[in-house]
């Protein structure tokens, strides 16, 4: 029976662009019309927010940051709202999985895991909440001659442009709001045209919660026209992106014309690495495997798709990694029993079939998966979860982030080999070790150029900075530095006598 979810949409959020606390359609009336991957059906529309648009929304923020209460309250009133907040957030958590169920794909069973839940969110809210009461500046004694109080501040950044990819819409929400509004700064959100029922959710909440009008505006659409003119604004001052390198390098040439400051994640080609003394092959090549193939499919910025292995231990790996790809279930997102997701889109899923016919051609064995799933799926955007061994580390297979089910496999022979192969990679987001020997764990971590290594184990905390070395990216999301890179670096001097300084 083909598969059909009309019967799970229910409610949507009935507005999509928020500008000065006001809910508004498009200037022009325009609307994009969101169709799920999974069954190609029509589950909702939302505005197209004109350029127009887009400039009142950063006028609102501007207004808001330049003459508004949010950037001067105290900082108790900020940590209650937020706190407020992730309240919120639980207490409405089925809705917003059954939201993102319909806006991506995800299934419902993996919206419960750590890292891409409701949960989640909540605590990125409530860590952030946290330093807003403790991130300040120094006082430091006179270098020079004479006496005068030498002080430094951290005030907000402005206004921000923050703008999500459609995957881990919780998560990559709260990373990005949270710190800002922690901070004082106000914000427009762009949400992706591909997640954003689950985002007006969020915001809604956010308005309920009691943040006063302007500090964070919404203009919903596509990154041409809504995009653009968001991060070319003049009065923006900072933009905040997560998804492709391209459109990574597309913002920085945007915005050197009036040098605002750039956060960016632009994703990676994150290797694992596996030792013959791995405490468990089997549950590190399901791990690495499971990355690639469960929940998101692969669509993930920090899934491990480079599996560098031993040689000793190889085929054990391979014969596990089969296993658990024989495992992945696909189908109706709302069924506990359905494992991952399709595809976001026709032209992902072009994208990542052409991965897999030039990976066969390349020379590599092909030994699971490399096609799309058919029968009562084959109407959906999915690909059976796809095993490449003995590929080249030069090769496309191991170089280009594929955004899909598909994991390459490359044999090592010692530790300095596999220390080679991890590193030779433009990007540098996320890596894991599995070995039993702490020196080598240590020694090999610290080697790698990579924003977070995971040793027999990889998680994204709240707590922790999270981001990439090399093309990975620009800055980092989680724990302080995240909250500090939404504030200035001010300097004052002041004379304690009545000698000039």
């Amino acid at each position: 029976m083909t598969l059909s979810l009309l019967s799970h949409v229910g409610r949507l959020p009935d507005q999509g662009i928020l500008i000065d606390g006001q809910w508004r359609p498009a200037a022009d009336g325009a609307s994009w019309t969101h169709t799920h991957p999974a069954t190609g059906e029509t589950i909702g529309t939302f505005p197209i927010a004109t350029e127009s648009d887009v400039d009142k929304a950063v006028h609102a923020a501007r207004i808001a940051f330049d003459e508004g209460p949010w950037p001067r309250s105290r900082a108790g009133q900020r940590v209650k709202l937020l706190h407020r907040y992730a309240d919120l957030l639980r207490a409405n958590a089925d809705e917003l999985r059954r939201l993102q169920a319909l806006d991506n794909g995800v299934p419902l069973s993996f919206a419960g895991i750590y890292a891409t839940s409701v949960e989640a969110a909540a605590d990125v809210f409530e860590h952030h909440a946290g330093w807003i009461d403790k991130v300040g500046g120094e006082t430091l004694p006179p270098y020079q001659g004479g006496d005068h109080l030498a002080m430094t501040f951290r005030e907000p950044i402005g206004v921000v442009a923050a703008i999500l990819p459609w995957n881990a819409p919780f998560l990559l929400y709260a990373q990005k709001v949270a710190p800002a509004l922690a901070a004082g700064c106000t914000v427009v959100l762009k949400p992706s045209e591909f997640a954003t029922f689950t985002v007006l959710r969020m915001v809604e909440l956010l308005v309920e919660a009691g943040l006063p009008d302007g500090v964070l505006n919404v203009v919903t659409g596509p990154g041409n026209p809504t995009g653009d003119a968001l991060v070319t604004h003049p009065l923006v001052d900072k933009v905040s992106f997560t998804g492709s390198r391209a459109v990574g390098r597309h913002i920085i040439e945007a915005s050197a014309g009036t040098l605002k400051r750039v956060s960016l994640e632009l994703g990676g080609k994150s290797p694992t690495l596996v030792f013959p003394d791995a405490p468990d092959v089997g549950l590190a090549a399901m791990t690495t495997m499971g990355t690639v193939t469960m929940g998101l499919s692969g669509q993930a910025c920090v899934a491990h798709t480079r599996a560098l292995v031993h040689r000793d231990v190889y085929d054990d790996f391979l014969n596990a990694a089969q296993l658990l790809a024989g495992m992945i279930t696909y189908g109706d997102p709302f069924d506990p029993a359905v494992l991952s997701s399709p595809l976001i889109n026709a032209k992902q899923l072009d994208r990542v079939l052409g991965y897999i016919e030039r990976g066969k051609d390349s020379g590599a064995r092909l030994v699971a998966g490399g096609s799309r799933v058919d029968g009562d799926l084959a109407g959906g955007n999915f690909v059976q979860p796809t095993i490449f061994a003995d590929v080249d580390n030069t090769a496309e297979l191991a170089q280009e982030e594929i955004f899909g089910p598909v994991l390459a496999v490359v044999p090592f022979t010692d530790e300095d080999e596999a220390i080679r192969l991890a590193n030779a990679t433009e990007y540098g987001l996320g890596a894991g070790i599995y070995t039993t020997d702490n020196r080598r764990a240590f020694r090999v971590a610290r080697a790698l150029r990579a924003g977070t290594v995971g040793i027999n184990g990889f998680q994204v905390e709240p707590h922790l900075p999270f981001g990439g070395f090399k093309q990975s990216g620009l800055g980092r999301e989680g724990g302080r530095s995240a909250f500090e890179a939404y504030t200035e670096l001010k300097t004052v001097l002041m004379p304690l006598t009545d000698e000039l300084m």
